[in-house]
């Protein structure tokens, strides 16, 4: 049952660069990402209704309001800016390099030790990012370049989201960080949504598609994460990153007829591995010197 749900959870946030990219061209990136966060936020309103909830928002509010910023308004809007302008089965493979920069993150900011798998790792995921987007930088496209390197801003701000959240958020119940997260983005992204609102009038495929965003891939997408959490572990659930590209790519491909080439497919391996590296998932170089 484990299984199911990780592939149905991977499917889910798989699909959210298909959703982004089909709505960011009519709503733009913040008020797109604001309308996501904030249907989000109403999913999941009922984390609060118990009396120790609200004590805990109120007690790691700022916190709650950092985490909220990293992982989800910031990382968000620049997912929704890239998709402007490569496809969604890229974004979705480049959302992998996560685990790299959390690594990353650890060695940098908490003094963590890397062991040389780990470092192996990284260079394979640089390597594997430049194989992706070899073409782009070549031809000198240089709108292509900058979204590429919005989504690394982006999936490096997830990764200290992570390690902030460990840090200032111990024991509290992870559906309320979830929660809080999504209100509070919706708080700070409202201004800019009101400025950047349309002024045109958006067609239907594109408030589904923002509706699918907050409901499915944010408010469900978290409780089945969450759920995950709790019946197979966090390392399990966290695997889930190993399979979002597949979907990714494979939807994008279904739905918005994009290419798969042989050059996305080796990028897409280059990194899984450098992630599988980085995360501990693989030892490659102690199992070297072992043989």
């Amino acid at each position: 049952m484990n299984a199911i749900e990780l592939v149905v959870l991977a499917a889910i946030w798989g699909a959210s660069f298909l959703f982004m990219r089909m709505g960011s061209a009519e709503f733009g990136p913040v008020p797109l990402i604001a309308l996501r966060v904030g249907i989000a936020a109403l999913v999941l309103l009922p984390v609060i209704t118990a009396a120790s909830s609200r004590q805990h928002l109120r007690s790691h509010w700022k916190p709650l309001l950092i985490v909220g910023l990293t992982n989800s308004a910031l990382p968000f809007c620049l997912f929704a800016y890239s998709t402007l302008y490569v496809n969604a089965g890229l974004d979705s493979i480049l959302n992998a390099t996560t685990p790299l920069w959390g690594a990353l993150v650890a060695f940098v900011w908490l003094k963590v030790s890397l062991t040389r798998d780990q470092v192996l790792g990284m260079v394979l995921g640089l390597a594997g990012v430049l194989i992706l987007v070899w073409n782009q930088l070549g031809a000198g496209q240089g709108t292509q370049t900058l979204a590429v390197l919005a989504v690394l801003v982006a999936t490096l701000s997830y990764g200290f989201a992570g390690h902030y959240s460990r840090r200032n958020l111990v024991g509290l119940a992870p559906p309320l960080t979830a929660w809080a997260s999504q209100f509070f983005s919706a708080l700070v992204l409202l201004p800019g949504a009101l400025y950047w609102w349309p002024q045109h009038a958006v067609s239907t495929t594109a408030w589904w598609a923002v509706i699918a965003l907050g409901v499915m891939c944010t408010g469900l997408a978290y409780v089945l994460y969450f759920r995950l959490i709790a019946h197979a572990g966090a390392s399990y659930a966290m695997s889930v990153t190993f399979l979002i590209p597949v979907f990714g790519v494979a939807w994008g491909a279904l739905f918005l007829h994009e290419a798969i080439g042989m050059q996305t497919v080796t990028g897409c391996l280059v990194i899984l591995l450098g992630t599988a590296l980085a995360t501990g998932k693989l030892q490659l170089i102690q199992r070297l010197r072992a043989v």
